[in-house]
Order: C-alpha cells, then sequence, then structure tokens
C-alpha cells in the first residue's frame, strides 16, 4: 500500500477466520467488520452526511456508471472532488460501473477492449473500457477505486463464467497500467461465479499484483444463499491477511455474519434506503411493514433499543401514518433507523470479536436461515440492490 494506506488487523476470533481491522485511508480510518451505505449518485437517499455521521457511517460508496451519466466526472472533478461535491469527508470507494453496465444495458456489445451501450439517459453510444472506467474514477476522486471487470449473471455455464473470469484478470491488468493516482487505493475484484475451482484460480492471480485490497464480486446476483456461503468460504482465505477483503452487494444480517466468519472486512447494500422507501423497517433483522394495519395505533418506536434519531423521537403510528400518506419525511426517518441498524449489527460484531464471544452471541445468524422463503426474498432484495 501507499503511505496513505494501510490496514491492521488488531484481533482475530479463536473460533472463525472473523477478525477486527483498521483500514487507514486519506479521509480517515474505517472500523472492520463493517457495513458501508451506498450513495450511487454521490447521495444516500434521503439522508445527509449528518444523518450518516450520527448513524455511525465511516465510509460510503458512489457508482462511476451513474455519476457519468450524471451530472458526469469532470463537473465532480470541477467541484474539488467527491469528498466536496457530496460534503463528506469521510472515506469513499467507487465501483468501477461493471456490474452496471452488464446489468442495467439491455444493448451492449461486449469485446476484448471493452463494452459499448446505449446511454438510457439519451440513447447516446458509450463505450466503457478498462482504461476509461480508471479515468472516470480518477476524476471523482474517491479513497478507494474498483477495477472494471465481467460479472457473469447466474446461471451462466462454466465456458461463460471462465471467459469473463479470464477477461476480468488481463482487464485489471489494464487498469492498473491507467491508474494515475497514488492517493487512490486501486482493490481487484474476484470472479468466477459458482465454480469454485475458478474462484480459487482467480483469486490466486490477483494476489500476485499485490494491491491495496480485493473484492468478491459476483455474488448476490440471483444464486441461492448457501451458494454465497460457499464462494465466500473458498475465496476468502486465498486473499492476503494483511489486505481489506470487501464483499460486494451484500448487506442482510446472514450473509454479513458468515462472510465476517469466513475473514470478510467490508459490505455494502442499498438495502437499508430501497426497504425504507417501500415503507419497511429492519428490527434486529426482522423486516415490519410500516403500512400494516395493525401499526397505525402501534406508539412504540421502531425499536426501543436503538439510539437513533428515528427510535428516539417517533413512533411506529406516526411513521405509518408519513408512509400511508407518502409524505417524504417517512423515507428520511426509516432510512435513519435502517441505516443505523445495519451498521451497529457489524459494530456489535466487531465487540463481540474482541470480546471472544462471537460465535456465542452471533450463533443465530452463523446457521443456515431457518426459512427458505426467506431467503429467496434477502436475494431478490440483493438482486435489485446493485446501483
Amino acid at each position: 500500500m501507499s503511505h496513505s494506506f494501510s490496514f491492521e488487523v488488531q484481533a482475530c476470533c479463536h473460533q472463525t477466520k472473523a477478525r477486527v481491522g483498521l483500514f487507514h485511508t486519506p479521509h480517515g480510518w474505517v472500523e472492520t467488520p463493517r457495513f458501508m451505505p451506498v450513495g450511487t449518485l454521490a447521495n444516500v437517499k434521503t439522508l445527509t452526511p449528518a444523518h450518516l455521521k450520527e448513524a455511525g457511517a465511516q465510509m460510503v460508496l458512489s457508482n462511476t456508471y451513474h455519476l457519468h451519466l450524471q451530472p458526469g466526472e469532470k463537473i465532480v472533478n470541477r467541484a474539488g472532488g467527491l469528498h466536496r461535491f457530496m460534503a463528506w469527508n469521510g472515506p469513499i470507494l467507487t465501483d468501477s460501473g461493471g456490474f452496471q453496465v452488464f446489468s442495467l444495458s439491455e444493448i451492449r456489445t461486449i469485446t476484448e477492449d471493452g463494452v459499448t451501450f446505449r446511454s438510457p439517459h439519451d440513447g447516446q453510444i458509450i463505450e466503457f473500457t478498462p482504461e476509461r472506467s480508471i479515468q472516470i474514477q480518477n476524476e471523482l476522486g474517491a479513497d478507494v477505486i474498483m477495477a472494471f471487470d465481467e460479472c457473469p449473471p447466474y446461471p451462466a455455464s462454466r465456458e461463460a463464467v471462465l471467459k469473463a473470469t479470464q477477461r476480468t484478470k488481463r482487464w485489471l491488468e489494464r487498469c492498473i497500467n491507467a491508474h494515475q493516482r497514488s492517493d487512490q487505493a486501486l482493490f481487484g475484484i474476484v470472479q468466477g461465479g459458482i465454480y469454485s475451482d475458478l474462484r480459487q484460480q482467480a483469486a490466486e492471480e490477483l494476489v500476485k499484483f499485490d494491491l491495496p485490497g480485493y473484492a468478491i464480486g459476483g455474488v448476490s446476483v440471483g444464486e441461492p444463499a448457501a451458494l454465497i456461503e460457499k464462494i465466500v468460504q473458498v475465496t476468502t482465505p486465498i486473499l492476503p491477511f494483511h489486505k481489506p477483503r470487501y464483499l460486494m452487494g451484500v448487506g442482510t444480517y446472514r450473509e454479513m455474519a458468515q462472510a465476517i466468519a469466513a475473514g470478510v472486512d467490508l459490505f455494502d447494500c442499498v438495502i437499508p434506503t430501497r426497504l425504507a422507501r417501500h415503507g419497511a423497517a429492519l428490527i434486529k433483522g426482522e423486516r415490519l411493514n410500516l403500512k400494516n394495519a395493525q401499526f397505525r395505533e402501534d406508539f412504540q418506536p421502531l425499536d426501543e433499543t436503538c439510539p437513533c434519531y428515528t427510535c428516539q423521537n417517533f413512533s411506529r403510528a406516526y411513521i405509518s401514518h408519513l408512509v400511508r400518506a407518502k409524505e417524504l419525511l417517512a423515507y428520511t426517518l426509516i432510512s435513519i433507523h435502517n441505516v443505523t441498524e445495519l451498521i451497529r449489527f457489524t459494530q456489535r460484531i466487531r465487540e463481540a470479536i474482541l470480546n471472544h464471544r462471537f460465535v456465542e452471541e452471533f450463533q443465530f445468524w452463523l446457521s443456515p436461515a431457518p426459512d427458505s422463503e426467506t431467503v429467496l426474498d434477502e436475494i431478490e432484495i440483493n438482486k435489485r440492490s446493485h446501483g
């Protein structure tokens, strides 16, 4: 890592591969394990930076694909970079745009050079190459930037996944050569679909590049939860111990707990704000649909144990009223709570690891999901949550 970046493992679980760490960046440190809220278009939907700070956020995400389309990286750069543009002075990570190019563009052409697609905004033909993705991210100015990768869908044939995985490695080499800023850490992304040997091979190849950190990509794209867990367990041990490990697009209690047990440090997902916009609050891993009539005269807080602004000041009845009236305040109040809830979950795991009680305190979430329908629901929400 450059002088601006470092990662130190502070403690390890004696029963699992879970660990506690500190990731240092030019804009501050991140205590791991940690959930990171997603701010796709340089904002976490309905929340201000002050809300995020109060919720315990230390690092947030933005997306290269979406910011390139609107407002454009040159405008962000002229504003002083993402940190000044969105008034967030903590660490920021930008996704490469690879997932969005492959999942959101109905008309696209993939070649060895890159991907050509039609803008959903104005129909303009846009070309994304590894070099272009890195150039855009250099202009955006996030602390951590991601290599441009090819994310195969699920299900996909072994041949198709192998081809995408090999191309991802070649594109990583081009990303490294194009990267121009020492104050940005470039992370590589391990692909390989559901094939354990391809995941292992990809991880081994990427480790040779000695990058500042590594991500596990291509999960939560429709595969069963058990396969996600298997992918993480196979891939994580190959990644360097003294560098941060990031599982992309995952944000449910069970998936995060199981991944932490395998040695993962960082997570992101838009679940908390997406659920909020549908009137659903996360309470200890369960979901309350506040549109339901049972909450119209429920005057207790969303969660009496939660310290967030919403739970300390408002009742379920009031928030239910706002949801049914489609008042914008509803989405802000629920988002404040939901973001706080997922960050607190990873904070509690961090404390449990430090106190050597991780397995005892989180055994329920480390076990397979008891309800397969709930698992499928979680996967579907994750699948829609990238970008």
